[in-house]
């Protein structure tokens, strides 16, 4: 076999010679976002560009799921490298469905471009060299956890079993066999090449809060009517009076909204409804804070009468990486980028359903600079797309070589000691639970 800097040095070019390809690829995405379960035309165009690599893409998985499967020469470990095919609500940014309101600005768009970058320079590779295992290309649905309602419909009418894209493939077993797996994410304001390197993330359980009241004549009898949105209002204070006590080192994040506040302007609202996440570092201290904000919501429904109806539903769990595997990416991102910038976090505030993968399989989840703007904001645009896709893209691909490399011994020794947190059966059984 060839020595594997030779063989690096060869994949760093293939995907600079690709580069413009997987920005056009990465471009179609970003101008025709997509939110969860509703991905068809991403689909569409990453089941062909696997076509033109000569993969033979599986598709349909969890309603939209894309995946590809590249075989070595040899049985061995198998490789996940993942990317996300939904976008997220944004109305406001410049690209934006004017339709649906969904918009690239979560960065997806750049993180699928990585992953076919990847895609390009291993089955490249792969043909000329007998590797050990095998790599998996994943386009996943649905990894916002957005439209609560409808992804509950989804759930009722049997075309889903959880409501976010990797739980539902770890459900459907689509991930059987994989042994190692990883995906990046853009960061936010970080206009420069950098890697951001963390090892867990929070997690969330998700609600649905529905006051049902009675309605009335807004100005000639009020008195009469049961305000379901003063329900609301004092069920949102009682969740504010709780903040106080939130443990620092818990990272707690509850941020709800009103998704109807009523029907009209004339009548006593009789109907609103609510959507919320309850995030923290750990499951325990999410089930904690749970107990705590259904009291209080329950507690502005009773106030004045109103009924409280409280749907809780999995929602993500909190992120665990190997510290190797996050050490193997920072390596190869410096050799595909010598003096990249290196920021050690040592936690991520937000929520990723690679969290869940995480349990079941060793995984990481960096994010990556060449970004500015917020995430999710109107703002969020790439400033180098070499540093925000090309470089993840060179890092993913670099880091299946020393797993696979020879007899894969990099690959099986991760294995050997990263043991799972959970079993699929255990962490179905787990998931389950949180629905009420």
């Amino acid at each position: 076999m060839v020595d594997k800097i030779q063989l690096k040095q060869g994949i760093c070019a293939g995907i600079d010679r690709a580069g413009d390809r997987i920005k056009q690829y990465a471009q179609s995405i970003l101008e025709e976002p997509e939110l969860g379960f509703k991905e068809k035309k991403t689909a569409a165009k990453t089941a062909e560009f696997f076509r033109t690599l000569g993969l033979k893409p599986e598709e349909g998985l969890a309603i939209t799921g894309v995946r590809a499967v590249l075989e070595g020469s040899r049985p061995g470990p198998t490789i996940a490298i993942i990317g996300e095919l939904d976008a997220i609500g944004c109305p406001e940014a410049p690209l934006a469905n004017p339709e649906t309101g969904a918009a690239h600005t979560c960065g997806h768009f750049l993180q699928l471009g990585a992953m076919m970058g990847a895609a390009v320079a291993l089955t490249e590779l792969f043909k000329q060299e007998k590797f050990c295992g095998r790599v998996v290309f994943f386009a996943v649905p649905a990894e916002e956890y957005v439209e609560i309602a409808y992804r509950t419909r989804l759930r009722e009418e049997g075309k889903i079993h959880f409501l976010a894209g990797k739980e539902e493939l770890i459900y459907r077993n689509a991930f059987e066999g994989v042994d190692l797996a990883m995906m990046v994410h853009s960061s936010a304001y970080s206009p420069e090449p950098a890697v951001f390197i963390g090892e867990s993330s929070n997690g969330f359980v998700g609600k649905t809060i529905r006051y049902i009241g009675k309605e009335a004549h807004a100005a000639a009898a009020p008195h009469e009517g049961i305000n379901a949105l003063n329900a609301a209002m004092l069920g949102l204070m009682g969740i504010h009076a709780l903040r106080e006590t939130f443990k620092d080192e818990d990272h707690i994040r509850v941020h709800p909204i009103i998704t109807k506040g009523g029907d009209l302007v004339n009548s006593v609202p009789a109907d609103v409804r609510l959507e919320t996440y309850v995030r923290a570092k750990t499951m325990e201290a999410i089930e904690g804070i749970n107990e705590k904000v259904d009291r209080a919501l329950r507690a502005g429904g009773d106030a004045v009468g109103a009924e409280t109806v409280i749907n809780t539903s999995p929602g993500q769990l909190p992120l665990s990486c190997p510290k190797v595997m996050n050490d193997i990416f920072i390596e190869n991102a410096q050799f595909a980028h010598p003096g990249i910038g290196i920021h050690h976090v040592d936690h991520f505030s937000g929520s990723t359903d690679m969290g869940d993968l995480s349990h079941i399989i060793p995984s990481i989840h960096p994010y990556i600079g060449g970004v500015t703007g917020a995430l999710h904001g109107r703002d969020f645009a790439v400033t180098d797309f070499s540093a925000a896709c090309l470089l993840p893209a060179k890092a993913m691909a670099l880091s299946v070589v020393d797993y696979l490399y020879g007899e894969a011994e990099t690959a099986k020794k991760i294995i050997s000691e990263n043991k799972p947190v959970l079993t699929r059966t255990e962490y179905i059984a787990k998931m389950d639970k949180y629905f009420s």
